[in-house]
């Protein structure tokens, strides 16, 4: 669905699927018809809206068309096996899996500038790219490892052990201050991580009162005044949280709204 507007993409599934699994039909709930239709040679995976802009991902190719009627077709990018149809795309950026394994290919929407990012040496299993677009989250099918990089230069921000056994990630979430990663997973737990910035730096020589005080309120918000939640700092000193077991997921994402 495209934020609170009327237009859902729809593609076929099921047993008994109304449209083929090759076909992606953009659907107007005002009007309860159909207002666009593409249909590809293979299986439609995922499927991405903004107000300007269609994203499909097919098995080995991402295609960007101007959301408009008819659609016009901007690019065809090739990449690596993407199943689980990976993108996330924001107002300027789209991201997706590159053309080898673990890769992560940036596009500038306005430009058309790609950036590589060599984000891990396993298939990327899920990825998240914050609100304003400025970090980007990424795991691997390992599943133990999160990396979060900056989009402005693609360098690493952090590295995040989620565990030492291997894990399904389901869905990761950036909150809209790029300050907490969340993480979901087969393991049927939640985890809630620290994004580190530069500007952190300036907090070392805060006094430890008035830095505790600021991770509660700016960065924890409403996490921060519930009480007895379980905190475990790491070496590191990224401020983690494991909050215990959710039940089984049926559909396994996550949100982060404030």
């Amino acid at each position: 669905m495209l934020g609170q507007s009327n237009y859902l993409a729809i593609v076929g599934g099921g047993r008994n699927p109304k449209f083929p699994q090759n076909k992606l039909v953009i659907w107007d709930d005002a009007k309860q018809k159909a207002v666009i239709t593409l249909e590809f040679r293979t299986s439609v995976l995922g499927v991405r809206l903004s107000k300007s802009r269609i994203v499909v991902a097919l098995l080995n190719s991402i295609h960007i068309f101007a959301f408009s009627n008819p659609p016009q077709k901007l690019s065809v990018f090739e990449t690596t096996d993407n199943p689980i149809g990976l993108a996330c795309l924001g107002q300027k950026l789209l991201a997706f899996p590159g053309r080898s394994p673990g890769q992560v290919q940036i596009v500038e929407l306005e430009t058309g500038n790609v950036s590589i990012i060599p984000a891990h040496s396993t298939p990327l299993r899920a990825m998240a790219l914050s609100p304003d677009g400025e970090v980007l989250a990424t795991a691997s099918e390992a599943g133990t490892l999160i990396r979060v990089f900056s989009t402005s230069n693609c360098t690493k921000m952090a590295e995040l052990r989620r565990g030492v056994d291997h894990a399904v990630i389901f869905s990761l979430a950036i909150s809209p201050s790029n300050n907490i990663l969340a993480v979901t997973s087969d393991k049927s737990t939640l985890h809630l991580f620290d994004i580190p910035h530069p500007r952190g730096q300036s907090r070392r020589s805060q006094s430890p009162s008035s830095l505790s005080e600021e991770v509660t309120n700016h960065k924890w918000g409403i996490l921060g005044k519930i009480p007895l939640l379980p905190r475990v700092f790491s070496d590191r000193g990224l401020e983690t949280i494991s909050w215990g077991r959710l039940r089984p997921l049926l559909s396994p994402c996550i949100d982060i709204m404030g």
